[in-house]
């Protein structure tokens, strides 16, 4: 059974359950640790600890994302994570001085997210994301079973109809710890540059602050439009 295969109207632990089954080794979670993540990972942690957990380490984090980054994975018992970076040779060739982001957010993203991650991929099946509809902008439509014709992948979006009480429920219940800038006021958590948290409402609030961007571009598609 293919995992585009998997029961759509599955959510949470019983989708990521269900796709760890289906295809054992070849599914993994791709996580940025920001303000919602410790949920998702610890379900996948919950089922299996060795499945292969991606964290996409632009060179541009929050130092507390890198200081919570450690903290969830020694205490959720993560065993197969892996980081993913952009190439020194690409940095070189479009960011040598560091200001990409404010030249050109798109291809800043493109270089510092999209190609690490597509390449860290590489072989997998599918691969899981965080993604919830309440999100708003593209995600509204987010289906939690989504094959990628163009890789022939599949992404796996368990909390696609979670709610912010859900994912708060779920939080507490568990114990787990927050970002240390969610209580500094920050609803969502990127790259340093481009994440400004006194700017516009939302669980997405302050991203690319003043810009007419609310992806990155690893969830659009080659012509642009996303799910």
């Amino acid at each position: 059974m293919g995992l585009e295969t998997l029961n759509a109207g599955l959510d949470g632990m019983a989708l990521i359950r269900s796709a760890l089954e289906a295809s054992p080794g070849k599914v993994a979670l791709v996580s940025s640790f920001g303000a919602e993540s410790a949920v998702l990972l610890d379900m996948v942690a919950s089922i299996d600890r060795t499945t292969p957990v991606v964290f996409l380490d632009t060179g541009r984090h929050f130092p507390e994302t890198l200081d919570y980054q450690r903290e969830l994975c020694a205490l959720l018992g993560l065993r197969h994570v892996q980081t993913a970076q952009p190439h020194a040779r690409d940095l070189g060739r479009h960011d040598p001085n560091g200001q990409l982001h404010a030249e050109d957010a798109d291809l800043c993203c493109h270089v510092r997210k999209t190609d690490p991650l597509s390449e860290a991929l590489d072989g997998f099946e599918g691969w899981i994301t965080g993604r919830k509809r309440f999100q708003g902008g593209t995600r509204t439509r987010l289906m939690t079973v989504e094959p990628v014709p163009s890789t022939g992948q599949v992404k796996l979006n368990p909390l696609a109809h979670w709610t912010t009480e859900d994912i708060r429920n779920y939080r507490r219940l568990r114990q787990l710890p927050l970002h240390p800038l969610v209580n500094q006021g920050y609803p969502s958590i990127g790259c340093a540059p481009c994440t400004n948290p006194s700017e516009g409402e939302g669980s997405r609030a302050g991203r690319w602050s003043g810009m007419d961007k609310t992806e990155c571009g690893i969830h659009l598609h080659v012509d642009g439009s996303g799910i």
